[in-house]
């Protein structure tokens, strides 16, 4: 069954150093494309990731899950220093919410 390349996750960003629009693909990391325009960038990405998984599945690999059809369960672990561990947990108690509330919140902010 072959996987539909328009459903990755695409970005198109001007990059200074090289003075043309480059575009990536989130689930392949390793692939970009350089052009004058966005649009031709966009193009280009699109096109290079769908020889890829062409080629990934000519050759029995797995191509990579869109980011966009992955289930998530809403927990992550973060390792932190202990006094930001110790500030937040004081921050928490000062504002009668859990250490989790008030993590989530400031993510949901930024």
């Amino acid at each position: 069954m072959s996987l539909n390349s328009d459903r990755y996750t695409y970005r198109i960003s001007w990059s200074e150093d090289d003075r043309e629009f480059v575009g990536l693909c989130i689930e392949f990391p390793s692939l970009s494309w350089l052009a004058k325009s966005p649009e031709a960038a966009l193009n280009g990405i699109r096109r290079i990731v769908k020889k890829a998984v062409q080629d990934m599945e000519n050759n029995g690999e797995a191509a990579p899950a869109p980011i966009s059809g992955r289930s998530f369960s809403g927990k992550f672990v973060v390792r932190i220093p202990p006094e930001v561990h110790r500030a937040l947990a004081i921050k928490a108690a000062e504002e009668g919410i859990s250490l989790n509330r008030l993590v989530s919140a400031k993510l949901t902010s930024s």
